[in-house]
């Protein structure tokens, strides 16, 4: 009678964390679908770039996008990436002297 009760307890557990693991995928699901996209024209103004260097950032790789119906959708988190991937700080002295 014991064993049957441990497998009973058993099983219980490993509903609860199939049950979680469910929970926790569905929740990563509706993350990616919330990120924020935004369109060619946004990241042109935001860059501060002209459509020809936002169809090179394209053509080469560089940003990732979506294209429906002909118009061009990027993910701000890729915008991002990119920026910091090409972020610099150089330590310049302001008086001059070496």
């Amino acid at each position: 009678m014991t064993e049957l009760i441990d497998l009973v307890l058993k099983l219980s557990q490993d509903l609860q964390q199939i049950k979680f693991q469910l929970q926790q995928f569905q929740k990563s699901r509706l993350e990616r679908f919330t990120e924020a996209w935004i369109d060619g024209q946004d990241v042109m103004q935001t860059l501060h770039i002209s459509k020809r260097t936002l169809q090179s950032l394209r053509d080469e790789g560089t940003l990732p996008f979506s294209r429906i119906n002909g118009k061009f959708y990027y993910k701000l988190s890729d915008i991002e990436q990119l920026l910091e991937s090409n972020y610099s700080h150089l330590n310049k002295k302001s008086n001059g002297s070496k």
